[in-house]
């Protein structure tokens, strides 16, 4: 039995696992679910420490992750939101006889910056996160959310969805919190993109504020896949734009087979 929660959803032919983002929960990826719900049978995952499974006794550890969500779901396309990303990029990478297509939205294969990535953010941000997390984590997450909302449309109405989503489902763990921090700060995944054998779409947000475009679009090239860039949306296109998601999904996962 895993003590990872993962909620069953759609009522498609297309299995479909979804994975979300640091300090958020699968009832986050909802909008997108509801859109796709006709085509797909998804698997929205609570990572360890968040949502439902906060407490579970998997580490927050991409590889850990993707061995327990395969466990519990059958061949599927993967998608990952932000640090989820990082997770259906391992799962792609180790497992593609499992890993049918791999999407990723808003997500990068190294969040920080680096002499020869530039794309990333500044490591700085990241152990100031840290820090503030040991002082007042919700206060923190709160202003990361805020982050999170930067670009939109309308970032205040973004800011108040996702933080009423955030927290639907109790608090995360700070603990694995700081986990998340740390795979934020230590993967880097760019040097086995050409590795993938599974075919895979790289969508951003041109307003994003967290993973800039560019950091999507080299990742594109990298791994041989497509980038779609959504004009108007933000580090969570889901919200919004979850209709224009779908329009990109569903011929890639092959609802139009």
């Amino acid at each position: 039995m895993s003590d990872l929660y993962i909620e069953r959803r759609g009522n498609g032919r297309i299995p479909l696992v979804m994975i979300h983002g640091w300090a958020m929960h699968g009832g986050i990826l909802h909008p997108l679910a509801d859109a796709l719900a006709a085509h797909c049978d998804m698997y929205l995952v609570d990572l360890p420490g968040h949502g439902h499974s906060r407490d579970s006794s998997i580490p927050l550890e991409p590889r850990a992750c993707v061995e327990a969500i395969l466990r519990e779901t059958p061949p599927a396309a993967w998608l990952g939101w932000s640090l989820g990303g990082l997770v259906a990029m391992t799962a792609a990478l180790e497992h593609p006889e499992a890993v049918q297509r791999l999407a990723t939205i808003s997500a990068t294969p190294k969040f920080v910056q680096g002499d020869d990535w530039p794309q990333g953010n500044p490591p700085a941000m990241v152990r100031r996160l840290a820090a503030d997390l040991e002082a007042d984590y919700k206060a923190t997450v709160d202003r990361f959310i805020a982050l999170e909302a930067l670009g939109s449309k309308d970032p205040n109405a973004e800011t108040r969805q996702l933080k009423a989503e955030a927290y639907s489902r109790g608090e995360p763990d700070p603990r694995v919190l700081l986990e998340g921090l740390r795979v934020l700060e230590d993967t880097d995944l760019r040097s086995r993109l050409h590795e993938l054998t599974v075919p895979s779409v790289w969508i951003a947000g041109r307003l994003d504020r967290i993973v800039h475009p560019a950091a999507m679009r080299w990742s594109a090239e990298a791994a041989g896949g497509r980038f779609v860039e959504l004009a108007h949306a933000g580090h969570a296109p889901f919200i919004g734009h979850a209709a224009e998601l779908a329009e990109v999904l569903l011929p890639f996962i092959g609802a139009d087979a």
